[in-house]
């Protein structure tokens, strides 16, 4: 059966004399919105350039109560340079994470500043987190990374949010003059009752002994 060629293929001959077909390798690579050509600047040791990015991020992350959502706006200034075993990159993002405040559940924004430098290697190698693929390198996970670790834990919309009324739900700002109630932890109630009778017999001990004092005087 005569063997057709793809489009791109070539044909080579052996020593042989027979006919062979070279079928093109086929990429799985697909550049993303994050992604970078260094075609440029591959082992060209001491080569370098820059590079800006506005990237309308394809899906959100963050933590638990923060985080940049998905379609959120996000710039990127870049500098490349070509190294003997890799691109090294250093990045500052910017970009404004949404969320809600940790004390009274408010909406609120952050805006985030960070700034990174990885290391793409040329190489696969257990030594390298990040690699060079099809002469691009891919931003992303080094950008997650980045900006999840900058996030709060517990962000606030204020540093002295006073939160919500434990009673109510209501957040407290709105009521400067209300003063919320204690709720003690009924787990802790007993220990409570104990503190308060200790202090009554503490109470009537002093008031024996100072009768006592009164009488001999």
């Amino acid at each position: 059966m005569e063997a057709t060629a793809r489009r791109g293929s070539g044909a080579r001959t052996s020593a042989d004399g027979a006919s062979h077909v070279e079928l093109p390798v086929v990429s799985n690579f697909t550049p993303a919105p994050f992604t970078v050509p260094v075609y440029d600047l591959m082992h060209r040791s001491g080569e370098m350039r820059e590079h800006e990015l506005d990237v309308a991020v394809p899906e959100s992350f963050g933590n638990a109560l923060i985080g940049i959502a998905e379609h959120a706006k996000m710039h990127l200034d870049v500098r490349l340079e070509a190294l003997h075993d890799g691109i090294l990159v250093s990045a500052d993002v910017t970009t404004v994470a949404t969320g809600e405040c940790g004390r009274c559940l408010d909406a609120i924004e952050l805006p985030v500043e960070v700034e990174f430098q990885e290391l793409f290697a040329y190489s696969v190698d257990e030594a390298f987190d990040y690699t060079v693929v099809e002469d691009h390198i891919d931003l992303e996970p080094s950008v997650r990374d980045a900006v999840v670790l900058s996030l709060p834990f517990q962000p606030v919309c204020r540093p002295d949010c006073p939160g919500l009324d434990p009673e109510t739900g209501e957040r407290l700002a709105d009521f400067p003059d209300r003063k919320p109630k204690e709720i003690v932890d009924p787990r802790w109630s007993a220990l409570a009752g104990f503190q308060s009778t200790e202090s009554d017999v503490v109470g009537e001990s002093e008031k024996s002994d100072s009768a006592e004092r009164e009488k001999r005087s």
